[in-house]
C-alpha cells in the first residue's frame, strides 16, 4: 500500500469550503473525485487541515492511500486534467506509511491581505479584505508582538468551535505595507477555527482606534465582558504552508 502526499492550491470563492459537505461542492469532493478517475477507485483524501468557505490555500497538504502502481506524474499532470482551473495539485510525493497530512504537521503559515483604499479594486476583490479608511498601521504593529508565544486564544475562535483546548502558540505574526496593501502572516503550531481572521478583526478595530492596543492582553487573560474584534472575511485568508519535521517536509 502507497501514501502519496499532495499539495494541492485553490483558489476557494466557489466552493463551500475544503472538507465534503452535503450540500454545496467543495475542494475535497472534487479531487478525490479526480483521483478516482485515474486510480479507477474511491479516494478518501486525508487534509493537514479545514479551510472555511471563501478562503484559499497555496498549499494545502493532503494524502490518500493506494495500491495503484501509476507514476507520481500521473497523481498531478493526469489528475490535473480533471479539475477546474481553481484548484490544481502542485505536487505528488510518496511518503512512508507512518505519514499523515495532520498529526504529523508540526505547524502552519497563514497570509491575510487587507485593501486599504476609498474606491475597490477588481483585481484585489477575491482576495482581499477590503475597507475604505485609512488604518493606523503602526498601532497594528504595536498589537502584533502581544499575540506571540503561547496563550489561551478562546476569545479568538468562532462559537462552532470544538477544540478540546483553546491553548495556542503563535510563533511569529508579521504586518507589512505595500502601497494600498496590508499584508499579515501569521505563523503558529495549529490554529483554533476562525483565530486568524479573529485576530486580523482585532488588529483592524486597533487600526481605526476603535480599541487600545492593550486590549490583546486582556483577551488573551479571559477578561470578563471584553470580546475580541470582528471576524474577518474568508476571502482575505490563504494557507500558504504546513511544516512538517525534517524528513517530511513538503
Amino acid at each position: 500500500m502507497r501514501t502519496i502526499r499532495l499539495t494541492i492550491e485553490y483558489d476557494g470563492t466557489a466552493y463551500v469550503g475544503w472538507q465534503r459537505q452535503a450540500k454545496g461542492r467543495s475542494i475535497q469532493q472534487l479531487v478525490e473525485e479526480a483521483l478516482g478517475q485515474i486510480v479507477r477507485e474511491k479516494v478518501v483524501l486525508h487534509s493537514s487541515g479545514r479551510t472555511d468557505a471563501g478562503v484559499h490555500a497555496r498549499a494545502m497538504i493532503a494524502h490518500f492511500r493506494t495500491e495503484n502502481n501509476f507514476p507520481l506524474a500521473a497523481f498531478r499532470e493526469g489528475v490535473n486534467r480533471f479539475l477546474p482551473d481553481d484548484i490544481a495539485v502542485r505536487e505528488a510525493v510518496e511518503e512512508t506509511t507512518n505519514f499523515h497530512a495532520r498529526f504529523s504537521a508540526g505547524g502552519k503559515w497563514y497570509r491575510y491581505q487587507i485593501f486599504t483604499a476609498p474606491v475597490r479594486s477588481p483585481a484585489f476583490t477575491r482576495t482581499t479584505w477590503h475597507i475604505r479608511q485609512d488604518l493606523d498601521f503602526a498601532a497594528m504593529c504595536a498589537a502584533a508582538p502581544f499575540f506571540i508565544g503561547q496563550h489561551d486564544f478562546a476569545a479568538f475562535r468562532t462559537t462552532s468551535c470544538d477544540a478540546r483546548t483553546t491553548v495556542r502558540e503563535i510563533t511569529a505574526l508579521d504586518l507589512r505595507r505595500e502601497g494600498e496593501l496590508i499584508i499579515i502572516d501569521v505563523r503558529g503550531s495549529g490554529f483554533l477555527r476562525h483565530m486568524v481572521r479573529i485576530i486580523v478583526g482585532t488588529l483592524v478595530e486597533i487600526g481605526l482606534h476603535k480599541r487600545p492596543a492593550a486590549d490583546v492582553p486582556r483577551l488573551l487573560s479571559r477578561q470578563p465582558g471584553l470580546r475580541a474584534g470582528v471576524n474577518a472575511p474568508p476571502q482575505g485568508l490563504c494557507l500558504m504552508e504546513v511544516y512538517y519535521p525534517e524528513g517530511e517536509t513538503p
